[in-house]
């Protein structure tokens, strides 16, 4: 039987997030799920010369009882350039920026009205980099039940701490600033400055047992 496993979208998500698809068959993501204020939803961590930094999409109608479906990216600040800006400065000399950085530029000045749709054209790109295939499929209505599932709702979640966790043990890698090494950023932040290495280093990161292998799949519904 294939494993499946239920996910909220986030934005150019962690280490972390990627070390758990990578072991599951399925992906099945969430897009019925209220939106989270202060959550991977729309923000991600990078390395720049300073320090760690947290960017954020702003977004328009939120904290308004809609679903994630529903939450429009907020075109008035122009976010998209910050960002694209901040990941120039911060990788801009990493060995594959210029490998992968066309995609992703072209990505941030389509303006992609919904933040859901944004981040799944980003999570497919990112998937495509690392030469990850995977089954991905929508919830179909609030209340459907979903039968045999892992349910990986919030377990990743930005306020909890990063070196470590049931999906997700750190495997050093050259990173462009400083001599210490930063666990769980964005998956940029491993594109870039390892390129096509960064599916073994992915394939490292996972517990040597399998969260997947300790849970039982339940019924979400």
């Amino acid at each position: 039987m294939k494993s499946r496993v239920l996910l909220e979208l986030h934005y150019l998500p962690c280490l972390e997030y990627f070390s758990c698809l990578m072991q599951f068959d399925e992906v099945v993501l969430d897009v019925y799920e209220p939106y989270v204020r202060q959550s991977y939803r729309n923000r991600c961590r990078v390395l720049t010369a300073n320090k760690v930094d947290t960017l954020t999409v702003p977004v328009k109608n939120r904290g308004q009882g809609g679903t994630i479906r529903e939450v429009r990216i907020d075109y008035d600040q122009p976010w998209h350039r910050r960002h694209w800006g901040c990941l120039q400065s911060a990788y801009g000399k990493s060995p594959y920026f210029e490998h992968y950085s066309p995609g992703l530029e072209a990505l941030y000045y389509k303006k992609i009205p919904f933040l859901f749709d944004f981040n799944f054209e980003l999570l497919t790109l990112c998937l495509h980099y690392l030469g990850v295939k995977k089954h991905m499929t929508y919830t179909l209505s609030p209340t459907s039940m979903i039968s045999n599932i892992f349910d990986a709702r919030s377990l990743i979640n930005a306020k909890k701490k990063t070196d470590g966790t049931v999906f997700y043990t750190p495997f050093p890698y050259y990173q462009t600033f400083g001599n210490d090494f930063v666990s769980n950023l964005s998956i940029v932040d491993l594109l870039f400055n390892q390129g096509p290495e960064s599916r073994l280093i992915l394939q490292n990161s996972i517990p040597p047992t399998k969260y997947l292998n300790e849970q039982s799949p339940t019924d979400i519904g």
